[in-house]
């Protein structure tokens, strides 16, 4: 049975989710921001894989499982007030790697410009191909 004792530690917020942030390991770059519950950091720790909660969909989102975009988890860090999680992976699935559901490399591609928000990222691959419905 895997050691639980470090979940305690997490400062759940009131719907018992905490705040993550998820940075390329090799590059530094911020790529992701999203949530975790108990459940998806415990599996995390044990997959090595980027296990997040969804929620709008209310479930355990498994970073990869519709668009093979998997992260790939190094480090994980707990910030000094331990109420954010820091996830350092390697994005896979795409060179470059894609770690936006809009084809792009982190979703932190708008930039504040003169009174406006711009794109300011390439999208790599059209979402319309990554996230083909399964029939």
């Amino acid at each position: 049975m895997p050691q639980t004792k470090f979940l305690n530690q997490v400062k759940w917020d009131d719907k018992g989710l905490v705040p993550v942030i998820t940075q390329e390991q090799s590059t530094g770059d911020v790529l992701m921001f999203a949530w975790m519950n108990r459940e998806a950091l415990q599996k995390t720790v044990e997959l090595k894989r980027a296990v997040y909660f969804s929620r709008s969909r209310h479930k355990l989102w498994f970073k990869g499982e519709e668009s093979g975009h998997v992260q790939t988890v190094h480090d994980i860090r707990l910030d000094c007030d331990c109420d954010v999680v820091l996830l350092k992976v390697t994005q896979t699935g795409h060179d470059p790697s894609i770690a936006c559901h809009t084809g792009r490399h982190a979703c932190f591609y708008k930039q504040y410009k003169e009174g406006a928000w711009a794109d300011v990222e390439p999208v790599l691959q059209d979402p319309e191909t990554i996230y083909t419905k399964k029939k």
